[in-house]
């Protein structure tokens, strides 16, 4: 796929040269070739003499996702939490940021965050800026937002997915809390008829004339009866006589069921921010131990057996392995250890802290939570399971009564006996799912428990360090690298002409030549 490359110039410097940071580039050249003729031959001799070139820097981006008229909004190709993951780093970096800001903020792989910001910079009139040593940066209008919103279609029809997919999963959880009234109603109102019909046979034996018999029991039941439980208003208008977190009984018919889903949903999204962040803010260089308390290790007698389990983060972040002075194995990740966002204090900077300064309170190992049967109280699921049994005793009583042949099949019967199998389906359900998922509950929360126990040793280790593990965090940190790049450091923009470039990169030769005859 073609590459949209940029050609630029710099003076030379005294005492720097120039160093470009290969992993920030998806393709790694072997080589940096020197372009030895200026880009414009019509500047004068005096111009191209004092001239140093470069090599070609390539922002890695595509054709394909370059600003054009008319053509398709790249950001709707990104998958949505990808993209809302990565506006929301780029919000909190101030609308400048580099690849690994992105991905460190964001919890995302670099390429993800390379694809989402060339996306994002495509769509909303973002730009590059290419710093003295190479380092690409990705700067944001301050209303990228709206213009995206603006250009994308998908954006705009995401809130309505979203509220009709709350909606369904909410007439769902009704339905099935309703089907279970319903149940109870049919089969026992089927029942009675049944057991009033033979009755009734019997009787019209012993009738004369006129007389008629009165079993002296009247049932109604009205489908409007129901209405109440479709009502999605109905737990809002009775909120302030109920708690705010108590669910609506039918709604508690599905919970005692099925559950309420993964309660560590978008867990994984958390942990990869956590980590992101430490080891940025950590200048790029940890030790194993350190990511430990964030990942399912395995330990044996309190020890970690190995390091394999740092695997992920090299691969995600592009790590690599360093020895230190002593020995000791350290991990570098150099696309996190320059940034573009201003250094200022809040909740995510941690810079220079110790470990337990940094993680502090409940984060000081990454803690899954434990699954729930459900939220419900004890007195509604029992309830739950009291209408359950009272529905399955009917199924089988009124399987018995079907199964005499002196009742007629007709009418409200005939309707009851095409759909039994399905009333048979769903009593029987409404106690097989609840048991086997009871004995799955039982089986995840063991191995949740299993996990963080071993992420507390490792918190604990940290803690208290032996010599050992001090020394090798402090060479992790002597080691730390935490470079911002500023404007001041910016020889290339793609927002300006590059011919005004050119004659700034003169003014600044001009003034280091002036310097050097001072001297």
């Amino acid at each position: 796929m073609a590459s949209i490359a940029t050609c630029f110039t710099l003076p030379p410097k005294p005492s720097s040269r120039l160093v470009f940071k290969a992993s920030l580039f998806p393709n790694r050249p072997k080589t940096f070739r020197l372009i030895q003729t200026p880009i414009f031959p019509g500047f004068g001799a005096k111009f191209r003499e004092s001239r140093v070139f470069v090599p070609a820097v390539k922002g890695s981006l595509d054709a394909t996702t370059a600003i054009r008229p008319g053509g398709a909004v790249e950001s709707d190709k990104l998958p949505s939490d990808v993209r809302k993951r990565a506006m929301e780093a780029v919000d909190s970096c101030g609308g400048r940021v580099t690849i690994g800001d992105v991905a460190g903020r964001a919890g995302l792989k670099l390429n993800e965050a390379q694809n989402a910001l060339q996306a994002l910079a495509a769509d909303t009139e973002g730009f590059l800026e290419v710093s003295d040593e190479g380092d690409v940066l990705y700067v944001f209008p301050k209303d990228y937002r709206a213009k995206l919103v603006g250009k994308s279609f998908r954006m705009k029809v995401e809130p309505l997915l979203e509220k009709a997919k709350a909606g369904a999963e909410y007439v769902a959880r009704v339905s099935f809390g309703t089907a279970l009234i319903a149940s109870i109603v049919l089969v026992y109102t089927a029942i009675v008829v049944a057991l009033s019909s033979g009755r009734s046979e019997d009787d019209n034996r012993g009738r004369r004339g006129g007389r008629s018999y009165d079993s002296g029991f009247n049932f109604y039941f009205s489908p409007t009866d129901l209405f109440w439980y479709w009502d999605p208003y109905y737990y809002r208008r009775r909120r302030p006589q109920t708690d705010d977190n108590k669910m609506k009984f039918v709604e508690s018919i599905f919970s005692f069921v099925f559950g309420d889903g993964d309660p560590n949903q978008g867990i994984e999204e958390e942990r990869w921010k956590l980590i992101g962040q430490y080891i940025a803010s950590n200048g790029g260089v940890v030790a194993a131990e350190e990511l430990a308390p964030y990942l399912d290790v395995e330990t044996s007698g309190g020890t970690l057996n190995d390091e394999t389990y740092i695997l992920p983060v090299l691969l995600r972040y592009e790590g690599q392995p360093v020895i230190d002075e002593e020995g000791n194995i350290l991990y570098q990740f150099p696309s996190l250890q320059r940034t573009a966002s201003t250094p200022r204090s809040g909740r995510k900077e941690y810079v220079g802290r110790r470990w337990t300064d940094f993680v502090g309170g409940v984060d000081k190992f990454f803690k899954e939570k434990k699954w729930q049967f459900s939220n419900t109280s004890i007195t509604e699921r029992a309830m739950v399971a009291g209408l359950g049994g009272l529905n399955l005793f009917g199924v089988i009583f009124l399987g018995a009564i079907l199964k005499d042949t002196s009742i007629a099949p007709v009418g409200f019967i005939k309707f009851i006996t095409g759909i039994f199998p399905l009333l048979q389906i769903y009593a029987g359900s409404f106690f097989a799912i609840p048991l086997f998922r009871w004995f799955i509950v039982l089986k995840t929360n063991a191995d949740i428990e299993k996990r963080n126990q071993a992420r507390q040793q490792c918190a604990r280790a940290l803690e208290l360090p032996d010599l050992s593990l001090r020394r090798k965090l402090l060479s992790a940190r002597d080691m730390a690298q935490r470079t911002f790049i500023g404007q001041d450091r910016i020889v290339y923009s793609t927002d300006r002409d590059l011919v005004e470039q050119d004659y700034e990169a003169q003014e600044w030769d001009k003034r280091f030549r002036e310097i050097d005859k001072s001297d």
